[in-house]
């Protein structure tokens, strides 16, 4: 049975950005089910049911229907690293806009999974890519005073002829050693590296430029993101618009 628990002391958040009591608070509340809808539904759902309350981690060895951009099912894979993680809003970067957010979440992704050895960018503004291949992706929203991301990474899979896999995933080698709660709870104690919005959006500009073969269709036009300009709040910029999504 889930236990709901005490949201953070208003010392932590009133810093703007997560301590190390904070991350131990969230390390804390890591809840582990062999297989879930959707670790993002669930998160959710319990939030809006005040079961639970930030922070806390949702973490699923399988998903059955997991979420994946805009709205589109994320298709389930033999091994894969699916978890929703929820935290106050109060907590965020005070110079970070929730329409970015995913991004934030997605460059601290992306630097975590670098240092393990990983050779993976950031698409604009939530997929996770290994050279032009999709490996992962990214998913938040806002739910009463919380922030809900999830985040879904595709594992190698040794079981499987290598030919007969249709879908990118993490290296190999990289994959074999990762070991899920274990990997949850390194990725948090991360977070402590980061301290804004600006520190994000200057490490995730310099690789901007790898977006730039790739389309999205604006008011009925095929925009190339090479002829868009990043802002710095990490909106777009197209013809007098300013977006912040793809859909």
């Amino acid at each position: 049975m889930l236990n709901s628990q005490e949201s953070p002391n208003n010392s932590n958040a009133s810093q703007g950005f997560f301590t190390t009591s904070f991350i131990a608070l969230l390390k804390e509340h890591i809840y582990h089910f062999d297989t879930l809808p959707s670790t993002q539904t669930y998160a959710i759902e319990k939030i809006k049911s005040k079961t639970l309350k930030a922070p806390f981690c949702i973490h699923a060895t399988q998903q059955t229907q997991g979420i994946g951009s805009r709205g589109n099912q994320w298709e389930s894979v033999p091994r894969g690293l699916m978890f929703s993680f929820a935290l106050p809003l109060a907590s965020l970067p005070q110079d970070l806009k929730i329409e970015s957010s995913s991004i934030f979440f997605g460059v601290i992704l992306q630097q975590f999974l670098l240092s393990l050895g990983a050779n993976v960018w950031l698409k604009y503004p939530n997929d996770l890519y290994r050279d032009t291949h999709k490996i992962g992706g990214i998913l938040t929203q806002k739910i009463r005073n919380s922030l809900v991301c999830g985040m879904g990474i595709n594992l190698y899979d040794s079981s499987n002829v290598p030919k007969s896999q249709h879908y990118a995933t993490l290296e190999k080698s990289i994959s074999a050693n990762i070991e899920h709660l274990g990997f949850l709870s390194d990725f948090f104690q991360s977070f402590e590296k980061f301290i804004s919005w600006k520190q994000i959006f200057s490490i995730y500009k310099l690789e901007f430029h790898k977006n730039n073969s790739y389309f999205f269709h604006f008011q009925d036009k095929r925009i190339y993101l090479k002829d868009t300009m990043l802002n710095e709040d990490g909106s777009l910029s197209i013809d007098g618009h300013k977006i912040y999504s793809l859909r």
